[in-house]
Parts: structure tokens; C-alpha cells; sequence
């Protein structure tokens, strides 16, 4: 990362100022601003979330803000409605408030003496979320976004669920959330009143995997916060980021094809970081392209960003399996839009003997598994986050336990770039049963990379809205939607699909063991092919190193501990992966405060048995600063039965001080057992 120090214009920082909301609430912003703002305004460029200004993405913000601040742009970092340092207190994720209050904001940014008027927003994860759904409120000020790895569709693609199936980072994120509405406001910004916010945070938050495990299906819980009900509403530029080791890619495609405004997109090899941070790399100069997106969109300059294609995208060769990439080798490519006018569906047919050139006459054969849920533990997180090894190993370790049809080895190499999809005849011994579908590139030696996969609730082969159980033994048609990709498949390797009925503990397990019969010669893998264009992509624009401002400075205290660790104990029957994010503990230097960090998450289950799965996750957050000395615990549970759901959680806050140590001051438990619904 290259730090720059001098800019075109001298930023002055804000640590905090309150924007009053209709109903009287304030919410609390950072802002940077070019010194002479007031004399000649500028552009407000805001980044509007739930994770702390003050501390938590303090870090982030001192690598980015400065810097667009310092090419002209009033950069302002604000708390949501009940986190951080606002008041109010945060129920859960994308609620119309949320939206409300964004306008409100935004109308007082074009506002403000120092703004010109013209207000972009821009943001990664959940800002990124509700960029596109401010967007879609069309505030007058608003001309353009950013949003950087978030979906069009909160059910479809997200978090939660994929395919109809539970995600095992619904538990993650719930746990997240837990954490962050738990934590107390500093008291150097809001005074003696943060005891009282924090003490309405920690009752009136509540426990969010309820709410998402009561939402099974596609209904209007996920609809009122998902953009594609109504692509026409955003009509300002959109600028959609993500990377390929990211949870969040297939939404930049449908956006770029449904959106009517003017859009770009942009896939690196990154996980779920923003580009000029990205791991795996290579990382690039993305705070240079943020400002051109919003000079050319704000300010008017045309500097040629919209001439560039639509779509540009690293096409990424072929590497051994590994959970963990420094860098992902390959080359940047582009597409004048999307769908691509160069990509050819590329058809597999499968056969007993593996994957063959589309064929009409191949034998209809009927292959069968039940695959014991081990077969996920090379499967990865469903997002990588970067902070643990956490991108699938090599998928032999679970091919055991699936269909396998391997191609012959390639002739030559064959690029992909698109979503691949897949179309089975298949049946199911139960009323409620997945499939997992996964692409590998398998080398010589045999090394098995995993490219894409795709899952499906067989229940909602019809959609998700209406789930339907199955007539065991009936054959059904269903398609399979595998994720994005960008991949050479090099001569000489061979492309593997590999089927299995579990992949836990990324994807929870049907209720009961499924035994999965696919027919051959009437199913099918379709590829969209990407000849090669070597003369135009080498003529796209390079993009510049990755740039920031200087970075935050802090002192540790405690180093901090990442573990990716798998257990199995063969007296007992149990197979256990543990994941550990210990962020340890730091001062932050300008504010003097101390901030501690720790999650850890465990994956079991014993033998085959589906309702033995269970997800575990503990979190510990800190602060301190002279007088003030808070830590808050949490710890969630999710199991199953055949029937149901079971959620169990703790919440425990503490204050320290010399004349009674540790004091815990709040605690509340749940227990929920909640129906399952063809899940």
C-alpha cells in the first residue's frame, strides 16, 4: 500500500457533529473537508453504518476518507440510528428508518455551507446494501454511488440464505450484530447520558437470527429492502463492486444487466474487502477510481471513466488448492456490457464416465448418493473475510462423499467469465433434500481447486417464495445457479463437477439423510466461454497502485490470534471446525483508547446424523480509557431436530472500576425453538 501525505487540498477533520432527524433523534457524524469548504463548497461524498466511527472502522476511515476529502470531496462518516454514538436503538438490518433517516441526511449535507449541493454515497457490506437502497428513495441530492460488495436481492443472494438453503454465516452475521448492539457509546461524545443509551441498546436490540430463521422463504421481510422488486426506481449512476473469493459477485451481474442508468462493475480476485485492501491480490488503486467516479458523476469533469467497458473483471489462472492466497495470478479484462456479446454457453452432458460434449444420444443412467457431512469441511466460509485462512481446500477431501464427472483433460485452455448453471433430472428418498454442485479445475497431479459451486433447496426448485416438498423417488427438472466466475482452465487439466446432498457447515443439512438419484444423459452443465481478446484487453487503462492516506496510528497491547482448526474424535464420533478471530487488543493513539476483540466460532456434528449439527459462536468486545472500562460477552447456539430450529443465547455487559473490579451490570438470556419450513 502506497501512503500519500500531500494532496490538491488541506483536509481539516470533525470529530463529531449530531444531524437532528425529523423526530428529534441525532445521529452522529465524522466529517473531513478541504479547509477552504466554506469559501468554495465541495461535494459530500457519505458512508452511512452501524459499525462504530468512533473505533471499529476508524481504521478504514483514516485510509480513505482523507484521502477522497483531499482531492475535494466533504467526506462524512455517520451512525446509523442505535450504534455507534447516535441515539435510538438498532433492531435490525435495512428497516425503512434506516432509509428515512439517510434521507434526512442527505438533504442536510446539500445543505450544509461547505457542500456544493451534490451528495454521492458510497460504501462496502451494509453500506454497500443501502447505497443501492437509498438510491432506489431517489433523494434529489443523491447523483451517484458506490456500492462495494451488497446484493440486489437481501433472500436470493446474501448472508442468509442461498438457493432456499440456510447459510451457516447467518449464525456469523447474527453474532456480528449481537456484538456491535451491544456495545455502548463513547461517553467523550455523547457525556454522562451513555450509560442510559447503552442500558436501551442492550434491552431493546434483541436476539436477530429469530427474526431471520422465522423468514425461511422469499416473503416481504426480504422483498422491502431488495432493489431487483423494482430495478427502474434507482436512476443515479452506479458503480457495483466485489470479488471473486466474496459472497456478493452474481448481484454486480444482474445489476449491470437490469439497471437503466449509467453502471460499471468491478470483480477482482478480492474477498470481502474494499479493492485498494484487497486480499487476494493484487489489490489496486481504487481510492483513484472512487475519485473519478464521483469527479465525472459530481463535479462534472469528464475524464473518459464512462468510455472504459462496462464490466471489468480479473480473469484468474489456474493456482493449486490452498485456504489462504496472497495473490491470485491472472489479467484484467473487460466487456463493452452485460450479458457479454462474446461469451458462448459452453454444454457438458453427464455421463456415467464423467463430463462429455453436449450429446443427444448419450444412456440415460440413474447414479445415486448420500453423502456423509463431513463432505463440506473443505468447503470455506461462504464470504472470505480475510482474517482466516478461510477459502476452500482441496475438494478430494470431500469428493469422497459425492458424484464426481470429470471431463477428459483439456486440449486446450478454456476461459470462463459469467454464471454457470446447471440442469438436473434428479430425485430424493425424502420430502425435503439439497444439492451441492461444485466446479473444480483438478491439475495433472490431481489437485482439486474449487472455481464456483451452487446450491438448491430441492423444495424451491419453483422459487422461494412457495416452497414445495418433494414426492420421494419422483425425478424432477431443477436448475442450479453456480456462483460467478473469472477462470482458466488450463490444458491438460480437466474441469469436475462433484454433487453431494450436504455441504455443512457452510449450508446446514436437510432434516433427515437424503439419498440423491441424478440421471445421466438428461442432465447437463452449461459454461459461458470467453474467447480470447488479447489485443483488446490490452489495450484497457492499467489501473494504479493501491493508495491511501496515512494509517491509523495505534500501540498494541495484546497480539492478536487467527486459527482455522478441524477436530475429530474418533472414540466419541464427533468432527468439530473451530475458527478463531482474535483481533487482540490496541490504543488507539488520538483517542487514547483502548479496544479489544474476540470471536471465535465452532462447527459440529457426530457421526451422519443431521440433527446433530450445531453452530456455536462467543464474542468479547472492550473498551477502556481512563475511567471508563466496559466489556460485553455474548454466546449463541444454533441446533436442530428434525422439526425445528433451536436458539440459545447470552448477553452479559460489565463496567470495571477500582472499588468493586468486574461488575456486570446487564444479562439476559434466550432459548426459541422455532419451526423448520422445508429447510
Amino acid at each position: 500500500m502506497e501512503t500519500i501525505t500531500s494532496f490538491p487540498h488541506h483536509v481539516r477533520t470533525i470529530e463529531n457533529t449530531f444531524i437532528t432527524m425529523a423526530d428529534g433523534a441525532r445521529l452522529a457524524a465524522r466529517i473531513w473537508l478541504p479547509v477552504d469548504a466554506e469559501q468554495t463548497p465541495v461535494p459530500a461524498v457519505l458512508e452511512y453504518l452501524p459499525y462504530r466511527k468512533r473505533d471499529d472502522t476508524r481504521y478504514r476511515d483514516a485510509l480513505n476518507h482523507p484521502y477522497i476529502a483531499g482531492h475535494g470531496y466533504a467526506c462524512v462518516r455517520v451512525d446509523l440510528r442505535g450504534s455507534g454514538d447516535s441515539d435510538g436503538v438498532l433492531a435490525d438490518e435495512y428497516l425503512p428508518a434506516e432509509q428515512d433517516d439517510a434521507c434526512t441526511v442527505i438533504a442536510w449535507l446539500a445543505e450544509q455551507p461547505w457542500c456544493d449541493g451534490n451528495v454521492g454515497m458510497m460504501g462496502i457490506s451494509w453500506g454497500g446494501f443501502n447505497s443501492l437502497h437509498i438510491a432506489a428513495r431517489r433523494p434529489p441530492a443523491l447523483k451517484a454511488i458506490i456500492s462495494a460488495s451488497a446484493t440486489d436481492d437481501l433472500y436470493v443472494d446474501n448472508m442468509h440464505y442461498m438457493g432456499g438453503c440456510l447459510l451457516s454465516d447467518n449464525l456469523s452475521e447474527a453474532t456480528v450484530m449481537f456484538a456491535y448492539n451491544s456495545l455502548p457509546p463513547d461517553p467523550a461524545i455523547v457525556g454522562d447520558r451513555w450509560r442510559q443509551m447503552w442500558r436501551q441498546r442492550l434491552e431493546g436490540s434483541g436476539l436477530w437470527v429469530e427474526k431471520w430463521l422465522e423468514h425461511q422463504h422469499r416473503d416481504h421481510y426480504w422483498k422491502r429492502a431488495s432493489v431487483n422488486e423494482d430495478y427502474g426506481a434507482v436512476t443515479c449512476p452506479v458503480f457495483a463492486v466485489g470479488g471473486w473469493a466474496d459472497g456478493y459477485t452474481n448481484a454486480i451481474f444482474r445489476l449491470l444487466e437490469n439497471f437503466d442508468v449509467p453502471r460499471k462493475g468491478l470483480i477482482g480476485p478480492w474477498g470481502h474487502k474494499y479493492p485498494h485492501l484487497g486480499v487476494p491480490g493484487p489489490a489496486i488503486g481504487f481510492l483513484q477510481e472512487t475519485v473519478r467516479w464521483f469527479d465525472h458523476w459530481l463535479k462534472g469533469i469528464d475524464n473518459g471513466i464512462m468510455d472504459e467497458p462496462m464490466l471489468r473483471a480479473w480473469m484468474q489462472d489456474s493456482v493449486p488448492p490452498n485456504p489462504a492466497y496472497e495473490q491470485r495470478p491472472g489479467r484484467w479484462v473487460g466487456e463493452p456490457s452485460w450479458p457479454s456479446p462474446h461469451t458462448v454457453d459452453y454444454c457438458y452432458t453427464l455421463t456415467r464416465h464423467g463430463l462429455a460434449a453436449q450429446r443427444d444420444d448419450a444412456a440415460a443412467e440413474q447414479l445415486s448418493v448420500c453423502s456423509p457431512l463431513s463432505a463440506g469441511l473443505s468447503a470455506g466460509k461462504w464470504a472470505s473475510y480475510a482474517a482466516t485462512p478461510d477459502l476452500p481446500t482441496d475438494q478430494r477431501d470431500g469428493d469422497g462423499g459425492a458424484l464426481v464427472f470429470d471431463t477428459e483433460p483439456l486440449a486446450e485452455p478454456v476461459e470462463v467469465l459469467g454464471l454457470p448453471r446447471l440442469d438436473l433430472e434428479i430425485a430424493a428418498d425424502k420430502p425435503v433434500a439439497m444439492v451441492a454442485a461444485r466446479l473444480s479445475d483438478v491439475a495433472p497431479n490431481g489437485e482439486a481447486t474449487r472455481v464456483t459451486y451452487g446450491l438448491l433447496n430441492l423444495t424451491h426448485r419453483d422459487g422461494s417464495a412457495d416452497p414445495q416438498p418433494l414426492t420421494p423417488g419422483q425425478r424432477y427438472r431443477v436448475r442450479v445457479k453456480l456462483n460467478g466466475m473469472a477462470q482458466v482452465f488450463p490444458a491438460g487439466h480437466r474441469l469436475r463437477l462433484s454433487l453431494s446432498s450436504s455441504y455443512f457447515p457452510l449450508v446446514w443439512p436437510a432434516p433427515e439423510p437424503v439419498m440423491l438419484t441424478v440421471s445421466t444423459g438428461r442432465s447437463t452443465l452449461s459454461l459461458p466461454v470467453r474467447p480470447r481478446r488479447d489485443d483488446e484487453d490490452a489495450q484497457l487503462p492499467p489501473f494504479g497502485p493501491a493508495q491511501s492516506a496515512p494509517p491509523l496510528a495505534t500501540t498494541q497491547v495484546r497480539p492478536g490470534d487467527h486459527y482455522w482448526r478441524i477436530a475429530r474424535d474418533l472414540a466419541t464420533g464427533i468432527t468439530a471446525l473451530h475458527i478463531g478471530n482474535d483481533q487482540g487488543e490496541e490504543i488507539i493513539d488520538e483517542t487514547a483508547t483502548a479496544v479489544r476483540r474476540n470471536t471465535a466460532e465452532s462447527f459440529s456434528f457426530q457421526g451422519n446424523d443431521p440433527t446433530s449439527a450445531c453452530g456455536e459462536t462467543r464474542t468479547l468486545n472492550g473498551f477502556r480509557r481512563d475511567d471508563w472500562n466496559v466489556e460485553i460477552t455474548t454466546s449463541t447456539v444454533l441446533s436442530s431436530t428434525a422439526e425445528s430450529f433451536i436458539v440459545t443465547a447470552q448477553l452479559d455487559a460489565y463496567e470495571f472500576d477500582e472499588l468493586h473490579g468486574r461488575r456486570r451490570v446487564y444479562a439476559q438470556d434466550w432459548s426459541r425453538e422455532i419451526p423448520r419450513q422445508l429447510v
